[in-house]
């Protein structure tokens, strides 16, 4: 699968990239069908069956292929990465809006899968290759090597794509020391404040009449609108940076799912919920981290029992010697009886400027 993005996400990310690699068509996803006559569905995905889609994802990307990433991205599909989140419809707009050129001997290394529950699978990759990207007229050469997570939801005989981003894979000691800060504004000379601009001239009457007869208004692109979960989500995933705050492995086994996975900030792969624990309660070495706090909290219901949330979590002091600033989330949480727990997580770091 590939994701398109902005050049401002391109200067700091990398172009939705998965590399060939993968199998032959035949051994795509196998459907099963019921003796009862239900309608067939989708066998338990493989890492092999997955590669193969990401590959064919990846080849309609170079033609630009739209039709393609219309049936394989679901509907609720949603790119969140450095604070930026993205539809379907952005999304098929930078496929169909950016140019790229590439070199052969794309490479896909260290595949790795996580369930999230029977009917949602994460598959996580590196990728590394060499190209540029022109969108809007500018052209970038593209980040690599990149940490790449996609979400796959089953719907009836076929699975899409209902998620995907990337992180830069950045050594640890070499890591820049906290996000960068936001340019300063340019302050407007004092004779060019006192400037004023040219007042445009009003149509007259008769003109407005006939220009609103001839030309109808287009209408606006409807807005996504948050689940009903979203409150009680953002309420248990600021508890879970809480938990961060007070190194509290207790909390972390009993609300992450067993198979709990997640993607780090600098495209690091943390495949079991042990690691996590350990790498939050324990390898991480911070100190003077006082306040926590959740922001911006976005949920899209993917299914009666997954929810989707991005968001923006924010700590003062630091950790690993670098200043803690703004990190975004996707977070995956699965419904288990009553509880919401987390399922898979992606994070990311502000843009360069932004």
């Amino acid at each position: 699968m590939k994701r398109l993005i902005s050049v401002t996400l391109l200067a700091a990310a990398s172009l939705w990239i998965s590399a060939c690699g993968g199998p032959a068509a035949n051994n795509a996803p196998a459907t099963t069908t019921n003796s009862n006559g239900t309608k067939p569905t989708a066998a338990a995905p493989t890492v092999d069956a997955l590669i193969a889609m990401e590959k064919a994802a990846n080849e309609a990307w170079v033609k630009g292929d739209t039709k393609h990433f219309e049936t394989m991205l679901d509907d609720k599909f949603v790119s969140y990465e450095g604070g930026t989140r993205m539809t379907k419809a952005e999304m098929l707009k930078m496929v169909a809006s950016n140019k790229c050129e590439v070199k052969e001997g794309w490479k896909l290394e260290d595949p790795q899968m996580a369930k999230i529950n029977d009917d949602t699978y994460a598959m996580s990759y590196k990728t590394t290759m060499e190209g540029t990207c022109t969108y809007e007229g500018k052209s970038m050469k593209i980040p690599t090597p990149t940490r790449a997570a996609t979400v796959w939801i089953r719907n009836g005989e076929k699975w899409n794509g209902v998620f995907h981003a990337e992180n830069m894979i950045i050594d640890p000691k070499a890591a820049p020391a906290g996000p960068a800060a936001p340019p300063a504004k340019a302050e407007p000379k004092k004779d060019e404040a006192k400037k004023e601009e040219p007042k445009k001239e009003e149509p007259k009457k008769d003109d407005k009449a006939a220009a609103n007869s001839n030309t109808a208004a287009a209408p606006a692109p409807a807005k996504p609108t948050p689940s009903v979960n979203t409150e009680a989500l953002v309420k248990s995933h600021t508890a879970g940076w809480e938990a961060f705050k007070a190194r509290d492995a207790k909390y972390f086994e009993g609300n992450l799912t067993s198979g709990f996975a997640f993607v780090d900030p600098i495209g690091g792969w943390h495949g079991t919920k042990a690691d996590a624990i350990k790498t939050w309660t324990e390898t991480m070495k911070c100190e003077g981290v006082t306040k926590v706090g959740v922001t911006d909290g976005f949920s899209t219901a993917i299914s009666p029992t997954v929810e989707l949330l991005t968001l923006k979590g924010t700590a003062d002091g630091k950790c690993d010697g670098q200043p803690n600033g703004p990190l975004f989330q996707t977070a995956f949480y699965v419904k288990e009886g009553d509880a919401w727990k987390l399922a898979f997580m992606f994070e990311s770091i502000p843009m360069p400027g932004a």
